[in-house]
This record gives C-alpha cells, structure tokens and sequence, in this order.
C-alpha cells in the first residue's frame, strides 16, 4: 500500500493532529516544512466532537462520523452531503425504546454520538450506528447519504446502551456467494441482560430486510454471541470490555480489548482491579462461538510494564522488518500503543510504547494452548466469563492452525502474557494512535500523540 495524497489527509484528520516537529534521524527537532499547510475541516455545528472516519479505497471520500451529524467530503476536505441523526427525544433508561413502545421515563432532547461506521462495499452502504435508542444503527447509501434503512423492531437491533464513543467495534466478513456477516464488539454499560458483549450479525443484502442485524445463529441452548454473566458484576460492579480495535485476517476474526480484572499483588492478601489487554479470537465460519480464545499482551522495555493498549493497526511486515523478525514480507503485524501500567483505564500514564506484535506468533501460542487443554491439562482460564475454574477435558483431537473448537473446552482463556517487541517510547506525551503501512520495502508508522503531535 503506497499512501496516496488522499489518504495522507486523512491520516492526519483522523486523529486531529497537528504537525508541529519533526525528528531528524540523529534526535534533532526540526522546524516544520514551512509550504506543507495541512488542509482541515471544521463543522459549522458544535454540537461535539467528531467520533469517527472511514474512507472509501475506492474513490477516496471521507465519511466523518460526528455528533448528529454524518458528513461526506471530497478528498480535499470539501462538504458533499450532510446527513442529521439526532438530536432526538430519549431517555438511557428506556428498555426497548420509546420509538418501540411506551417509556414511563422522562424524555429530553438527547445528542446522536456516533459509535461506528463501516463502509460495506459490496451493497455500496454505509453503517452508521449511534447512541440514540440504547444504540441503533442507520444504512446509507454511499453516493448521496440516503437512508437506506434503520431496523429497530427487534431486540437484536439495539447493540448497546453505552454514549461513549468508541465502545463499538465492527468488522464485516464478506462472501462472494452469500450475504455478508458483521462481527460486532461492545461495551455493555452494566447491562448484560440487554446486550452480548461479542456477536455476529446478518449483513443481508436488503437494507430493509427482516434480518438485518439479526444473530447468524440462535436457538434455546447456542447462539452467535456471548454475554457478561451476571455473576461476574458481583465480583467487578464496574466490569466491562473495552474494545480498541478489530480486524479479520486468514480464517479468524479479533479485537483488541481492555477488561478489568481483581490480582493478588505479591506479598498481599487483598486483591485489587487493574486493568489487562487481551487479543480476541473468533473464527469467522463458528456459529456457536466455541472457537473465542483470549490472550493477554503487553510490551516490557527496560523493566517497565506497559500494559494499557491505546491503540492498534494491522499492517504487513515488509521485506526489510520482516527480514530482522524472521517472517515473510506479507506476514501480518500488529502495531500497538501500551501506556504504562495497569492501574488507570481513564488517567493512563504519559509514559506510552510502540510495539509490534507477529500475529502468527500469537497464533502459535493460542495453538499451543488449545493443545495442551485438549491433553486435559490445565482449566480454561477465563474468570469473567467462568467466574469459577473449570478443568480442561482430555479428547483425542488433532489441533491444527485452523482448529474452531468444540462445545467442550470453550471459551479459553490464554494465562501467560504474550509480549510485542518494543520499538519506540514517549516518556512526556502520550502517545494515543497508530497507523503503519509498506512503502518501498520499509515499514512505516505515524503516531498520534495526547498533545496533537504527528511522530513518523
């Protein structure tokens, strides 16, 4: 991938960054180039914040999720279409929403904060979905914003009460012959009796159709989803999965998360919340989601833990990295930003890291692990979702690379750490977003930084 003018543009928009130094290849801060100006795009309205952006690989528009608004830009940042999502009467509280059925709830003039947005290509739409009415989603044309549909006559329709944004990821899975599937990931809020933290949805081809949005798969005992036990809020009242990131690569869907957890530090005999980052791993063909894995990952540099997870991209190795990692030059790497610690999700520390994960390598060990579970060693190793510990169970099974479970083992947790290789440290200003991609054989990064700076 070579960055084209385009999307240089929206690197820099995408995480409201202002360039204001350089550094030399010996350390030196330079002046910034003085005939670079960047082109910026400000909304009339301000309401908020703008939450997200996509861009189509194709004809190089900019879709900008933001506050009751959706915009379409040209490529020079210029205004095509606006499209209004709120603010509309609403009330958190109304379970369904009052557009379903009678709410007792007061109802006030409530903002639209975009959660997600996905460019589906293949039926030329975009995915919108927002706060508004415990968070339901919007499919507009791409060309002109048309809405194209907006279910939200089922309970599957509502993916999540939380107003932040930020706490939805979605990753589509396409299929020549088929209808598409959508892999949604969400923060609860406390609500795990209303939403599944991880599911898979029906992309149908028909915006308006019945299952639009509907689960791939639910009967009485099994569907495509998993919810936070209630169980597990008695043990963490403040429990959720954070999603920072997700991506599909080979046969396998994940997401990057942050989930809080209750350790005994050593010498201690009470426990206390910290917070871990762990890999989510979902074959994208399980219906029953008996092939979810997950695995802690953090970066250690000169005895210091950096363990909060910021930020990821998924970009290929290169020939020059690859050579000094012993992969291939399309193999998958993880570009990651950890903050220091473990203890504060919201106040992360300034101290940050680049790091850089081999996905195969994270493979390899869930692999293992899988291995060793199915020999009947060890317990599965997922607090939340378990709240106790329960054995592995002992079958004679051959557990290749591609292995999607079976309704015994699963979910499994990974207990030990995989660990990215440091590559680069900011003491002073966090860093707090990550894009990487090949040009010319080199593996490149631009990080976002806390103070709006711009590191290549």
């Amino acid at each position: 991938l070579i960055m084209s003018p385009a999307m240089w543009k929206w690197t820099c928009l995408v995480s409201h960054l202002l360039l204001s130094t350089t550094v030399s290849p010996l350390g030196r801060q330079q002046p910034p180039h003085p005939k670079r100006p960047f082109i910026t795009f400000t909304a009339e309205q301000a309401e908020g914040n703008f939450n997200h952006l996509v861009v189509d690989e194709r004809t190089g528009h900019i879709y900008l999720g933001a506050v009751n608004r959706i915009y379409k830009l040209s490529g020079d940042l210029k205004v095509l279409v606006t499209h209004e999502t709120g603010p509309d009467d609403d009330n958190p509280k109304c379970y369904p929403p009052r557009i379903v059925q009678t709410c007792n709830e007061p109802l006030t003039p409530t903002n639209n904060i975009n959660k997600m947005l996905l460019i589906d290509y293949k039926e030329n739409r975009l995915i919108a979905c927002g706060s508004l009415y415990q968070g339901i989603c919007k499919l507009l044309r791409l060309d002109d914003l048309f809405k194209l549909g907006e279910p939200f006559h089922k309970k599957e329709h509502y993916l999540s009460g939380v107003n932040e944004s930020g706490s939805v990821f979605g990753v589509i899975v396409s299929y020549s012959n088929m209808d598409d599937k959508l892999f949604i990931a969400t923060a609860v809020d406390g609500k795990p009796e209303y939403f599944p933290t991880i599911s898979s949805r029906k992309l149908t081809k028909n915006s308006e159709a019945d299952g639009m949005f509907a689960y791939v798969f639910h009967d009485e005992f099994v569907a495509s989803m998993i919810k936070i036990p209630s169980d597990t809020f008695t043990i963490i009242p403040d429990f959720d999965i954070y999603y920072i990131y997700g991506f599909s690569s080979g046969n396998f869907v994940y997401f990057l998360t942050l989930q809080p957890e209750m350790i005994s530090p050593p010498g201690s005999t009470t426990k206390e919340q910290v917070y871990t980052s762990k890999l989510v791993r979902l074959c994208k063909e399980d219906t029953a989601f008996n092939s979810y894995v997950e695995v802690p990952i953090g970066c250690e540099k000169n005895g210091v833990e950096y363990r909060l997870l910021q930020a990821a991209y998924l970009s290929k190795a290169g020939a020059i990295l690859a050579r000094s990692l012993g992969v291939g030059p399309e193999d998958d790497i993880l570009f990651t930003v950890f903050s220091k610690g473990q203890k504060r999700k919201m106040k992360s520390l300034d101290e940050s890291a680049l790091c850089i994960f081999v996905l195969k390598n994270i493979n390899d060990r869930i692999k293992d692990r899988l291995q060793s579970c199915y020999r009947g060693e060890g317990t599965l190793d997922l607090a939340w979702l378990k709240v106790k510990d329960i054995p592995c169970s002992s079958a004679l099974l051959t557990i290749d690379d591609n292995f999607c479970g079976l309704d015994m083992n699963a979910p499994l947790g990974v207990s030990s750490m995989v660990r990215g290789l440091p590559i680069f440290t900011e003491d002073g200003d966090r860093m707090t977003s990550v894009i990487a991609y090949v040009y010319k054989n080199h593996s490149l990064a631009f990080v976002g930084t806390k103070s709006g700076k711009l590191k290549k």
